[in-house]
This record gives structure tokens, C-alpha cells and sequence, in this order.
């Protein structure tokens, strides 16, 4: 059975992981101090640190790399692209590193997943960026031509959860129509029609306020906000997507601690629980009539699908559309092994990327 080494570079960490199959056999958090990541004056400066601090902890722990089939990593953001499993190439790496889609420490993770596979002879792979782009057309307009729709989602989990929602149906995932929404510090909810991602919210700027972003607002009134004087275009948009939503309301993006004001008797924290479920079943059902009704099944994940207040409030919500599915947490580490591992195994081939700079 196939072993796969999996790569998450976070913000402020590095997650890595070992699967035997589709089962994982180790997981670590490498923490990176805020005081050592201080000192590179851009992300692509921590790409040596980052490296030796996973192969570090991988010698500590023990693990034997010479076991290891294949290395898979976050994909980044680099070039639009439809979603899948990617081998990842020197073309990628540039392009994350030199004109990534957005700058984030994402884009560390295949340039370490490169090196470590290219040491140990092995194949390296990425899985469904967040620049995977599979939308419709008319998906693509907006009321300003100045201003279309782009695909911003997350991609990684959203198929994923897809393709769990066909193995309960007993399906294909290129036979079902599934809504699946992530539902995290940021929310995106996307019709998988026939296993492709065709449409979503933004999740930085449209849809459900989340517990840190606000989501859809009256255009009038952000309009007016952006022009008081009183905040730069910079904290205007941290206002938007760093310190709206449960935030702005209550002053935390901790679903948990909301819970805990619900149950001391806090009206307002109720009111704002019920809104936010309120606006995440009104985009579901949105994105609904994108498939034309036609949905077998709705999914709900990421971090707030184990607030069973939220999850039940929507599912009761959206019970007339189709039967609703929760698949906890972020699941990024088995998305990343699983993409591996169906290549691995012949079930899927793995794409070749396009750069940025091809003509």
C-alpha cells in the first residue's frame, strides 16, 4: 500500500502528515514563532527556513522518507486553472514564487514538497488550488463589466467533500449535482455539477458574513464607509475580511465562545448564530438553482460544521432542497494524501501545469 508525505504550510505553521493508504500514520504542527518568520521581509525569503524545519521535525520523530512513494502539497495560488491533481513542475514554482495569484505561505508548500521529493526520487503532486477555476459563463458576470465574478474558493475542501457525498451515494462524483459549503473563518458555497465547481461566492467579499468577513453588504452604505476618511483602502479591507462578521458583532470569531454566550442567556449572540445561518441556507438554496433544483445532496464542512446549533439550523432551513450531509473539520491532509494516492493507483492521472507566463 502506497505511503504519501503531505505538506500544509499555514500562516504561522507548517502541517505534515504521513498516509499508509488512505489512512494516516503520522501528523505534526510545526509551529514557526513570530519573532523567526520577522526576519524574511517577504514569504518566498522563509523557503530554506520553512524546509529545514519539516525535515527537522520528520528526523526527530523518526520517520524513515525512504518508505515514501510520493510527496503532495497545498497547491498555492498560482495560474486559473481547472481542478485536479497536478505534478507539480519547475513552471509552478516560479510562478508561485515570482507572480503568485495572491502572496501567502500556501505557496511555500510545492517548492518543499518539490525538494523533498526530488531528493528522495520520488513524485510530487499538488491538489485543487484555490485559483481552480471552473466556472460558468454566466457565472462569470457581474452587474459592472469593470468587476466580474472570479473563482475564489476553497477548491481543496469543496471536492473533496464532493467526492465523499458520491462514495455515501454510492455514485460517481460526475453523476450527482451536490452544494457543498465550507464553512470556516470564510465561507464558500458551491454547486459541484457532474464533479465540477461551476459556481461560488466570493468567499472574501460575497455570500454569508462568516466569523470574520462580512460578506454581501449594501453597496450604498460600504460606499460611504470607504469614503468617511476615516480608514485607508488596507484596514478598510482587514475590516472586511478580518473584523467582520462574529467579530464585528461580538466581538469573537470562536464559534465555541458564541455557544457558551448563547447559553448564558445572551439574546443578541442568538440573533446573530441564527442570522448567520439564516444567510448560509439563503445561498444554498441560491446555488441551488444553479443545477436547477436538481440537487442529490447538501454538504456541510470545515471548522463551524461541529457547531450542531448552526449545522441544525441550516439543514432544517434547506430541507426542501435535498438531504443534508456534515463532514466536520478542515480535512485538508486527507484531501491532499487521497488526490496522491488515486494517482498512485491509477484511478486518476495526474495534469500538467500551464505557467502563467506561457504565451
Amino acid at each position: 500500500m502506497d505511503r504519501v508525505l503531505v505538506i500544509n504550510t499555514g500562516s504561522t505553521s507548517t502541517k505534515i502528515a504521513i498516509f499508509h493508504g488512505r489512512e494516516p500514520v503520522y501528523s505534526e504542527n510545526v509551529h514557526h514563532p513570530a519573532e523567526e518568520l520577522s526576519q524574511f521581509p517577504q514569504v518566498p525569503h522563509q523557503l530554506e527556513y520553512r524546509k529545514a524545519a519539516v525535515l527537522a521535525r520528520l528526523e526527530h520523530s523518526g520517520q524513515n522518507l525512504d518508505s515514501i512513494d510520493a510527496v503532495v502539497s497545498r497547491g498555492g495560488a498560482p495560474a486559473p486553472m481547472p481542478g485536479g491533481v497536478y505534478a507539480i513542475s519547475r513552471a509552478l514554482l516560479q510562478d508561485l514564487l515570482d507572480r503568485p495569484a495572491t502572496e501567502h505561505a500556501a505557496n511555500l508548500s510545492p517548492p518543499i514538497a518539490y525538494a523533498i521529493a526530488e531528493s528522495l526520487g520520488v513524485p510530487a503532486f499538488f491538489v485543487d488550488p484555490i485559483t481552480v477555476d471552473e466556472f460558468e459563463p454566466l457565472a462569470r458576470l457581474s452587474g459592472l463589466p469593470e468587476a466580474p465574478r472570479n473563482s475564489r474558493l476553497h477548491a481543496l475542501s469543496i471536492r473533496s467533500t464532493a467526492r465523499r457525498v458520491a462514495e455515501k451515494l454510492g455514485r460517481a462524483l460526475s453523476d450527482i449535482n451536490v452544494i457543498v459549503a465550507h464553512l470556516g473563518s470564510g465561507i464558500s458555497i458551491c454547486p459541484v455539477k457532474a464533479g465540477l465547481m461551476v459556481d461560488a461566492n466570493g468567499a472574501d467579499d460575497e455570500g454569508p458574513f462568516s466569523p470574520e468577513r462580512a460578506g454581501t453588504l449594501p453597496m450604498a452604505d460600504l460606499v460611504s464607509l470607504c469614503f468617511s476618511g476615516r480608514h485607508t483602502q488596507r484596514e478598510m479591507l482587514n475590516k472586511l475580511t478580518r473584523r467582520s462578521g462574529l467579530m464585528a458583532h461580538l466581538g469573537t470569531a470562536d464559534a465555541r465562545e458564541v455557544e457558551r454566550m448563547i447559553q448564558a442567556g445572551d439574546v443578541h449572540a442568538l440573533q446573530i448564530a441564527q442570522a448567520m445561518a439564516y444567510q448560509i441556507a439563503k445561498e444554498i438554496g441560491a446555488m441551488a438553482t444553479v443545477v436547477s433544483g436538481k440537487v442529490d445532496a447538501i454538504a456541510l464542512t470545515g471548522g463551524l460544521a461541529a457547531w450542531g446549533r448552526l449545522v441544525d439550523d441550516v439543514s432544517a432551513r434547506c430541507s426542501f432542497i435535498a438531504p443534508t450531509m456534515v463532514f466536520p473539520g478542515e480535512n485538508e491532509m486527507e484531501a491532499l494524501a487521497w488526490g496522491a494516492i488515486r494517482v498512485l493507483a491509477g484511478e486518476e492521472e495526474a495534469r500538467e501545469y500551464v505557467a502563467a507566463s506561457a504565451p
